[in-house]
């Protein structure tokens, strides 16, 4: 080695060594993920961009980008529109707001950093209750020039339902009063009052600007008034116990059964909070079965104990049964289990909630069916006043009660996140409808159980020689539902099987007496109906439903209630303008006529089967026939 190699040689192991140093001490800097909210053009995606300005968390190239799309859209008196660097969508660049959440990584020497920026406009709410569900503290925003709104109120209540403790009053735009300390005093107190009629206790309040960089990253010469710390002082030094969930009972949401081969089945998971360690008794949740820890798997090899916020495959000393969807619990601490809650939900679907209907309830690792109750009350964010309502519509906060089509293992969301937050999903589009929090159990959920009986649904059946069947019919009004059910009941009497028809006029002169035609009770109406049927079912009978029965989710709903091929759908296909030729009730005319609202096929929609057991088309097939072919297809004759 030459005299010229050796400082080289010398100058590349301290830069390596530097470069450890670093990365071991960016890797043990605590993380802090906070969200950004308030209302439209606050100035929160301007005030993430100059967050990572300040922060050195822009590369030169993005930084020219930058340079140029902003004189290119012409920012005023600036060089850089810091709000740039968040709003990645051509739609909102092109619109100047903000419409998806947006995730944005940076560091300081004391603290990392994951901030989410969230839509400021009402109808994206919901985007907003997506960056808070993991967010450990809220940034506030409020333009100095309009103080406290509506949205600021909504994403204040929101945040703090969520479980946020942590809020911060950012009152931005201070430029644009002059830096008035008046104002600014003003509009905290406006928020103080609000804030305290809603439970939150503490906030700090600073005031900023976010694009000259005031109280930012460093104290402004123009608030000689303000004697708090910079944005991103108090952001390095919030407290927000990160070790407290490792103080709480052992929880693990049951991800994934691990099974490479014969000899290995583990139970993967992130731990919720609690720690485990081999030999530790535990509970699976909700069958109530025990088992302790044998083995705490991971990628680099077994560990001697894990805790909240780890990755683990945990392997029992015993084979018990555990599956997706449970949870490992601690045995002598374990969680409730039941199927019906008083829950807050946030509405976050352009249709309104359909009390009755079934949704796909997620929580946790498990997916349930569930039942949403007519609402409570919901909650005006100007007043904190219960409003009296039927149902929730988009972005509307209300309490209800919500009832599971099996026990879960719950803790109410002030205590948990992981098994008190959860979603609802449209069994039908996949698509999100709502976020909720469980607030607790009902008591009769843990009063109420099934009574064992002796004689099963099987001895039922067996003694009357046939296979229950629920044949649901289903069709527009005047199709022809109820003549061809009651011609099929009469042949299967007339064969000596023993039926009965549920006739949808019948039963709204009384058991279903007490509802009307909106959607909420066409809903309801089908679900009681459903219930009945299921009984009927399990006495052995063959049940006919004549019902419009126009939505395809209550339809599936009751398909669910029993076992498999035990439901058929019967469509009685009959176009419209027949149906309404027809009307042997007069029911079409006063719809016409504006007399009879909520009308299927006129003013209320009707969802024809996609894929019926039976068809039938009274275009083409008369009652008499249809009614022959479908006792020989229930029977399995020829027809």
């Amino acid at each position: 080695m030459s005299v010229l190699d050796e400082p080289i040689y010398k100058t590349d192991a301290l830069i390596a060594e530097d470069i450890d140093a670093y990365l071991e001490a960016h890797q043990n800097k605590t993380l802090l993920r906070f969200i950004t909210c308030g209302s439209v053009d606050d100035g929160k995606s301007t005030l993430i961009g100059r967050l990572l300005y300040d922060s050195k968390m822009i590369f030169e190239d993005q930084l020219a980008a930058l340079e140029n799309d902003s004189r290119r859209i012409g920012t005023q008196g600036q060089n850089i529109d810091f709000a740039l660097l968040v709003d990645g969508l051509a739609a909102e660049r092109e619109q100047g707001i903000t419409i998806d959440v947006a995730y944005r990584f940076f560091a300081t020497e004391k603290r990392k950093f994951i901030v989410a920026d969230t839509p400021g406009h009402e109808q994206y709410t919901r985007n907003m209750v997506t960056g808070a569900s993991t967010a450990d503290l809220a940034v506030i925003l409020i333009d100095g020039r309009k103080g406290v709104l509506t949205q600021t109120r909504r994403h204040s209540y929101l945040a703090h339902l969520i479980g946020i403790r942590h809020i911060v009053l950012a009152v931005n735009k201070m430029d644009l009063v002059g830096y008035d300390a008046d104002r600014f005093a003003e509009i905290v107190a406006d928020y103080r009052a609000f804030a305290e009629s809603i439970g939150i206790e503490d906030f700090t309040a600073i005031p900023i600007s976010g694009l000259g960089g005031d109280n930012i990253a460093s104290r402004s010469e123009q608030t000689p008034w303000y004697d708090g710390p910079t944005l991103i002082e108090h952001l390095e030094t919030v407290d927000v116990d990160l070790a407290s969930d490792r103080r709480r009972p052992f929880r693990m949401p049951v991800q994934w059964v691990n099974r490479p081969n014969l000899d290995f089945r583990g139970f993967a998971g992130l731990i919720a909070s609690g720690t485990v360690k081999p030999g530790d008794a535990v509970r699976v949740l909700p069958s109530g079965r025990t088992s302790t820890i044998a083995r705490i798997v991971t990628m680099d090899g077994d560990l001697d104990e894990a805790g909240a916020g780890q990755s683990v495959t945990l392997t029992l000393a015993d084979e018990i049964d555990c599956s997706r969807g449970d949870v490992l619990v601690a045995a002598d601490a374990p969680p409730q289990v039941a199927d019906q809650f008083q829950a807050t939900i946030v509405w976050m679907d352009a249709e309104d909630l359909l009390p009755g209907r079934g949704y796909w309830m997620k929580i946790g690792t498990r997916t349930v069916s569930a039942t949403v109750q007519p609402p409570k009350y919901a909650v005006d964010v100007n007043t904190m006043a219960e409003l009296s309502v039927k149902t929730l519509g988009l972005n509307d906060i209300g309490v209800a009660e919500v009832y599971t089509d099996r026990g879960i293992a719950f803790e109410p969301y002030a205590d948990s996140r992981d098994l008190g937050g959860f979603i609802l999903i449209d069994k039908l589009t996949n698509a999100t409808v709502a976020a909720g929090m469980l607030q607790f159990a009902l008591r009769r959920s843990q009063n109420v159980h099934w009574q064992a009986v002796e004689i099963t649904r099987d001895a039922h059946a067996a003694q009357k020689h046939q296979a229950p069947k629920v044949l649901w019919f289903t069709g527009l009004s005047g199709s022809g539902k109820s003549t061809i059910a009651n011609l099929v009941e009469k042949r299967l009497h007339a064969l000596g099987k023993h039926s009965f028809l549920l006739d949808g006029d019948n039963i709204r002169h009384g058991l279903n007496k007490d509802l009307g035609f909106t959607d909420a009770d066409r809903v309801e109406n089908v679900r009681r109906v459903g219930e009945v049927a299921k009984l009927m079912a399990d006495a052995g009978l063959i049940v006919l439903t004549a019902f419009i029965s126009p939505f395809r989710a209550e339809r599936e709903l009751v398909r669910g209630m029993l076992p498999e091929g035990e439901f058929v759908e019967v469509f009685i296909d009959t176009p419209l303008e027949v149906a309404e030729a027809r009307d042997v009730k007069g029911l079409y005319r006063k719809a016409r006529a504006g007399e009879l609202k909520n009308f299927t096929g006129i003013d209320s929609p009707y969802e024809p089967p996609e894929a019926p057991d039976i068809h039938v088309d009274t275009t083409r097939e008369t009652p008499e026939a249809a009614a022959e072919r479908i006792v020989a297809q229930l029977l399995g004759t020829a027809a």
